[in-house]
């Protein structure tokens, strides 16, 4: 679906795949970083970001994050419900707004309940399902190319000039570099627990490698696929290409989302706990589910998939390219990879690290300013000055990060013994429980 949204706005396949390729070796490589961070500490994510941000300074890119996460969820959750109401549409039956919510309950709770059962849940489910559906995406790809139509040398709107440059730059927020970025709030709430004796090169070539692969794959897929369709909406996409084979592989690749929301659900009870909730995970995780559910039956009335996708993932990458920026200068030129853990769990008003870190604060607001102001989106809250006037030209994760970047580096080093600890070692901690 991400791959065919480059055909959606005029860009020719050649081109499409140029981007996902470029844009995802450059995201992934430094999504690598992140991981890196999480065996090295086995600390989550949003508990990191108490070294650069403060003990409660930690709250802002917690409670963002959080709200992203059930964003997340109610999106592919979105997808799910498509691809079920293209799948009994195919049966011959075809239900109101009334079935759609229904769905979305039975989908919903299904999610809910895998990662309020915590982390062992989640790769127990994951370990058995992903291999079945690694063989029906190679099923889907043999017989998509072999059998459909597909216009390999589809030339696209025939864009050139500043179109072209914008349409790229579109893209390579929304699916290339900004793709990788998406992840990287999460990756330490999974890496935290690899053993620190396993080979650091090993773990970041895994994990970039794990990424690149069914990303690009899979947008190349769909940008195939769209060229015989010219549609981004998911369900039409597999329904007008697999004909009467849509049945089974619906019913599988309905695996895909519903894993990632999984981990939405649980990434978000740890933002939720780094907030310093009193409630323990399951709690949360029901909360979550409860906000996502809403969030997803206002999706259900909105008319244009592709135009909601895009201006979705232009948003993230406006807040994540700045934090991501300041996270890992100070993790990796500041604080040269070694955190005490142990006083990223000291309870807030009484914590040895800083309440607020204010430079990190300040670096990352203006990061995100300046990003939302070279951010091209499909909407018009997300059509920043600066990119209007390069042409519509959007470069949100270069500047964000860039200035977020450069800011704390000249006002963000903090005093070394805040930094270091003779007393370090790595810990498994979930905030809260």
């Amino acid at each position: 679906m991400l791959g065919s949204l480059g055909i959606e706005i005029g860009l020719s396949l050649f081109q499409t795949v140029l981007v996902l390729v470029i844009g995802n070796i450059i995201g992934m490589a430094v999504f690598g970083f992140f991981v890196l961070m999480g065996q090295r500490t086995g600390v989550s994510q949003m508990v990191m970001a108490r070294s650069a941000f403060g003990r409660r300074g930690a709250y802002l890119p917690a409670a963002i994050q959080g709200l992203i996460s059930a964003g997340w969820c109610a999106v592919n959750t979105w997808i799910v419900l498509d691809l079920v109401l293209a799948l009994i549409g195919k049966l011959g039956y075809h239900g109101g707004t009334n079935l759609k919510i229904v769905i979305v309950l039975l989908v919903m709770g299904v999610q809910i309940w895998l990662a309020a059962r915590g982390f062992k849940s989640i790769a127990k489910f994951e370990r058995y399902t992903v291999p079945v559906t690694f063989c029906v995406l190679i099923a889907m790809t043999i017989v998509a190319w072999s059998k459909n139509n597909v216009h390999w040398g589809y030339a696209g709107a025939h864009l050139h000039g500043w179109a072209l440059l914008s349409a790229e730059s579109t893209i390579m927020t929304a699916i290339g570099i900004g793709w990788g970025c998406t992840w990287f709030a999460y990756a330490s709430d999974y890496s935290r627990f690899l053993p620190r004796a396993m080979s650091r090169s090993k773990v970041f070539f895994a994990s970039v490698f794990g990424q690149f692969l069914p990303v690009v794959w899979l947008g190349i897929f769909g940008a195939t696929l769209a060229t015989v369709t010219q549609r981004v909406d998911p369900g039409a996409l597999v329904v007008s290409n697999f004909g009467i084979l849509a049945i089974p592989v619906l019913l599988l690749v309905l695996h895909g989302p519903i894993a990632t929301n999984i981990l939405n659900i649980y990434s978000c009870s740890l933002c939720a706990q780094t907030l310093d909730w009193k409630l323990n995970r399951r709690k949360i995780a029901l909360l979550v589910g409860a906000i996502a559910l809403a969030f997803t039956i206002v999706l259900v009335f909105q008319n244009n998939f592709a135009s909601t996708l895009d201006s979705w993932l232009s948003g993230l990458v406006m807040w994540i390219a700045p934090w991501a920026a300041v996270t890992l200068i100070h993790f990796y030129y500041f604080a040269r990879q070694e955190v005490d853990v142990d006083l990223l769990y000291d309870p807030p008003g009484h914590s040895r690290i800083a309440d607020v870190r204010w430079s990190a604060i300040f670096s990352f607001v203006v990061g995100a300013v300046a990003a939302w102001c070279f951010e091209y989106g499909e909407v018009g809250w997300l059509m920043g000055p600066a990119a209007t006037a390069l042409h519509d030209v959007d470069l949100t994760w270069l500047v964000g990060s860039v200035v977020a970047g450069v800011v704390y580096l000249v006002i963000g080093r903090p005093s070394r013994s805040s930094l270091f600890s003779k007393t370090y070692k790595p810990a498994v901690k979930e905030v809260g429980v």
